[in-house]
């Protein structure tokens, strides 16, 4: 069993690798920071040693660097045996939040984030998106944000960038039902990462990364009958 994985090397994207290889799938990883991406390879193949782990970083911003993280996934997974080279799961977590609103943010935000949080995953998705539908088989899950449902102060080109990021998962839904492939929106509220340590907030006020992790692998283990099409997580206080 392969998981694909992206934005991996820390929050939520990281306990989403992590839970996925306890439970005996092997990883294919990026981020774009290459110092942080293999410390985070370093520290899950010495806790899960039975898992192969592979990881490589590229900017997923960037549209040739998407499509190529796409092709190494694919040629990874090639190089195991028929039995095991199949993309079980693809998960879109590669994002960035920048604070503003659309009166007073900078020049190129949105751009930017629209590159991240959004054409990232479209690109990845279409260059993967070929062997899935010739398996018959595969879940993507997108990471959207609550800010894809509701628009709150501050959030700005982020929070457009985020409902851009739900349209996509919603329409990929409908042209994948035919294939076998799930697709599942996921909506986090706020989950304590490293983004938010120096924040002020108390940690306990928030979710953990890890309460996300176990909803997308929960949602990852159902009959090919059934799928989950959005997961909407809040801090049991409320949002922020």
């Amino acid at each position: 069993m392969n998981a694909v994985i992206t934005g991996a090397s820390r929050g939520l994207g990281f306990a989403t690798a992590e839970i996925f290889a306890k439970n005996g799938f092997d990883l294919l990883l990026t981020s774009q920071n290459e110092v942080l991406m293999y410390k985070a390879l370093e520290n899950l193949t010495t806790r899960y040693p039975t898992a192969s782990i592979k990881a490589k970083p590229f900017d997923l911003a960037d549209k040739t660097q998407a499509r190529a993280f796409g092709q190494w996934a694919l040629n990874e997974a090639r190089k195991k045996n028929e039995e095991n080279r199949r993309l079980d799961v693809l998960v879109n977590n590669a994002g960035q939040f920048i604070p503003g609103s659309v009166h007073n943010e900078g020049d190129g935000v949105l751009e930017n984030l629209i590159a991240i949080n959004l054409y990232s995953a479209y690109h990845l998705t279409r260059e993967l998106l070929p062997e899935m539908m010739k398996q018959k088989h595969g879940h993507i899950f997108n990471i959207c944000s609550i800010a894809a449902l509701q628009a709150y102060h501050n959030g700005g080109a982020y929070s457009i960038s985020k409902f851009a990021m739900a349209g996509f998962s919603k329409n990929l839904r409908e042209e994948m039902k035919e294939y076998g492939i799930k697709v599942t929106a996921v909506y986090p509220g706020a989950a304590y990462t490293d983004s938010w340590a120096s924040a002020g907030v108390d940690p306990a006020r928030l979710m953990e990364a890890h309460d996300v992790a176990a909803m997308v692998y929960s949602a990852s283990q159902l009959s090919l009958r059934a799928c989950v099409e959005e997961i909407i997580l809040r801090p049991q206080r409320g949002d922020l």
